[in-house]
């Protein structure tokens, strides 16, 4: 897949790379990105010699038929690995799970704190349950990843990438060994995640957003929703004000035509 897809990615958007000697050549890593466009997932893994391990959800590997079958093996191919988001606690603790199972290996696990892609360019809170929890698990650095334009390239909904040049900006390892065994302290997850936030920011240059991006994309959608409604209900008197203008009007012309008919004079 670094042939077939990073080869080819690398050659038509020509993505400009900082501090790729901060990537351990070997051993486990988390590399801790911010989130901006579906393609962070292929951009990444283009510019580096080792393989990157993200968490997908499972539905992208179970999907049945043909079109299904190849998705599943691109996915695979890319290095995306399927995680079940059924059960009590849902997609986070599989998450954990997969990620310490990665870095038990050796390999390079990767994952975005926000959760979620920005909805608007900028950069959100960090929750602080699976990068947190898996860093002091597994005793592994962080290093922090800013993924610079990737948003212009593929926006949300976008299906055909824009031509332009991204960039990939990689800070110096994050070592929380003085907080290891604390990995159920629930101010010390807070600490590791916000540092790592903190970190990704000076990288990236985005603006940073206190709230969740889940919250946001909440907000942003029943503004959306809000707005709609009361677009709709504007309409609605509108075409109701029209039907009671043409209703008087039709009854003044009948009126007008039924006193010319008597011979009453017009009021």
């Amino acid at each position: 897949m670094k042939v077939a897809v990073g080869g080819p990615l690398k050659v038509a958007f020509r993505p400009w790379v900082e501090g790729l000697e901060n990537v351990p050549a070997e051993g486990p890593a988390i590399l801790a990105s911010n989130h901006l466009s579906f393609s962070d997932s292929f951009f990444l893994p283009a510019v580096l010699d080792r393989k990157v391990t993200f968490i997908a959800k499972a539905e992208y590997f179970t999907t049945p038929g043909v079109k299904g079958r190849l998705t599943a093996a691109f996915f695979k191919g890319v290095g995306q690995l399927p995680v079940d988001r059924s059960g009590a606690r849902g997609a986070g603790e599989a998450a954990i799970r997969s990620g310490i199972e990665v870095l038990e290996r050796g390999e390079l696990f990767g994952i975005y704190p926000e959760g979620t892609r920005s909805p608007d360019g900028r950069l959100y809170r960090g929750k602080p349950g699976g990068l947190a929890r898996v860093a002091l698990a597994t005793g592994a650095p962080v290093v922090p990843v800013a993924m610079i334009d990737t948003e212009k390239i593929q926006p949300p909904g976008k299906v055909v990438p824009k031509l332009m040049r991204p960039g990939i900006r990689i800070g110096k390892p994050l070592d929380f060994s003085r907080y290891q065994g604390m990995e159920h302290d629930r101010f010390v997850l807070r600490a590791v995640t916000d540092e790592v936030m903190y970190e990704i920011m000076k990288l990236s240059g985005q603006e940073y957003v206190d709230m969740y991006a889940t919250a946001m994309k909440r907000q942003l959608a029943d503004a959306a929703k809000a707005e709609k409604e009361a677009d709709k209900a504007a309409r609605a008197a509108l075409a109701r004000a029209e039907k009671q203008q043409a209703e008087k009007q039709q009854a003044e012309k009948e009126k007008a035509e039924k006193d010319e008919q008597t011979g009453e004079p017009r009021t």
